[in-house]
């Protein structure tokens, strides 16, 4: 695939740019004004236009942004084009792969079930699937026992001693074409990385997790995810494949070329085959719009559209750091900044501002996906941002995609002029 120059980039944006503004938001989530809630037309511009420009640098193939406050969207911008060969624009309704946003969502359908007294933080994960119960843990000198028995607490946090998806590679763990139990079983022959509750480990936590609401609710995830959740919200493009109707709506995937300009990835895959592995970790595919009405119901404390979805304290409970003393974030490696940073229940958590070198709000809760889409819902402003691109490892600092995580913080943060409207 050939890599894209910054002209030949900048003349199919510009078509992109004028679709993206015709196709509009749906009736009932109109643009609202910045200044209403708070917010400077001229800071959403800038936000705006710097995005824009990675896009026109030939940075990124298309980008797409959401800005809203007390429920008001005020910023809703697509720019740039889902397919280089094609030069089909992103449009407000582009499908992105969102990888491990799909966490999030996973989350609040395993605390659904713990509002109905199916599973305690407590419990031992054993309990829930016994074929974990008495796994060793591997140390230099050998396996040993587990000084407690991971609990379900630890498991909805990434503590309860399984390795980084790393730590796996080699053992398909993970296999599109096995169910949930296939990954269950291989897991259960294998010592656990660390001991529970003492390290923090981005691995197969939430695909365990995934397996667990499809046992206490008797329901395949797609169809608990989708008939407590999706449908509930008019989530109507989300789910873990597409319709072949909407195939032409799903962005394409990117890398860079020798030159470091975006081209077409190598590889696709097809968003119309629905894998026979279910991933909660990473498997769903949505839009921006779609995100931003699951975002806006937990900002909303648990409710959206007249229903409750979860209560008030649950969201609250999902949001509080349930990490021990000494254990941290720890996602790129130490030499990335790690402090202030803590985690509930699928989601990390914004303790201190300062020491997380962040202009979030203190307990904003975030997270975001391996091909670059990003989220973050700040209570404290009531706010919500979320943003979506589509790069082979879009998410990591050395991936050579921009940072657009950081810069979005910096930017809408600058153009909210006045927090207290």
């Amino acid at each position: 695939m050939r890599a894209f120059t910054r002209r030949s980039l900048l003349v199919f944006v510009m078509s992109a740019a004028v679709s993206g503004a015709a196709t509009g938001l749906r009736a009932d989530d109109p643009i609202a004004s910045p200044e209403s809630v708070g917010f400077s037309t001229d800071g959403l511009k800038a936000f705006q236009q710097t995005m824009r420009a990675l896009v026109d640098d030939a940075r990124l193939a298309g980008v797409t942004t959401l800005v809203a406050r007390h429920g008001k969207v005020v910023h809703f911008d697509v720019y740039g084009v889902q397919d280089l060969d094609s030069r089909k624009p992103v449009a407000k309704d582009t499908i992105f792969r969102i990888a491990s946003m799909t966490k999030p969502i996973v989350g609040v359908a395993m605390m659904m079930l713990w509002e109905q007294g199916k599973w305690t933080l407590d419990d031992p994960v054993s309990k829930h699937i016994p074929e974990f119960a008495g796994l060793k843990v591997a140390t230099p000198n050998g396996e040993v026992a587990q000084a407690r028995p991971m609990t379900m607490r630890q498991l909805m946090s990434h503590t309860a001693g399984f390795d980084v998806s790393g730590g796996y590679s080699k053992l398909n763990i993970t296999d599109r074409n096995q169910p949930l139990q296939a990954m269950i079983d291989k897991l259960a022959k294998l010592p656990l990385a660390a001991q529970p509750g003492s390290d923090w480990r981005y691995g197969p936590s939430v695909d365990i997790q995934g397996y667990i609401v499809e046992k206490l609710s008797g329901q395949p995830l797609d169809v608990f995810l989708r008939t407590k959740i999706f449908d509930l919200l008019a989530m109507k493009d989300t789910g873990f494949s597409v319709e072949k109707s909407k195939a032409d709506r799903v962005t394409k995937m990117f890398t860079y070329g020798e030159d470091k300009r975006i081209m077409m990835a190598a590889t696709q895959g097809d968003p119309t085959s629905k894998p026979v592995f279910l991933s909660g970790s990473g498997g769903l595919l949505s839009t921006t719009e779609d995100y931003f009405r699951f975002a806006q119901m937990l900002l909303n404390g648990g409710q959206a559209n007249g229903k409750r979805f979860l209560k008030k304290s649950t969201v609250e409970l999902m949001r509080t750091n349930v990490l021990a003393d000494g254990v941290k974030v720890d996602l790129y490696g130490p030499t990335y900044n790690i402090e202030g940073i803590g985690f509930g229940l699928d989601f990390a958590i914004i303790l201190d501002p300062a020491k997380a070198n962040t202009p979030e709000g203190k307990n904003s809760f975030y997270w975001g996906g391996a091909f670059g889409t990003w989220f973050w819902i700040d209570p404290t402003n009531d706010l919500i941002v979320i943003g979506m691109i589509q790069n082979v490892s879009g998410s990591t600092p050395t991936g050579g995609s921009p940072q657009v995580r950081p810069l979005s913080r910096k930017l809408v943060y600058q153009a909210l002029v006045d927090p207290r409207k």
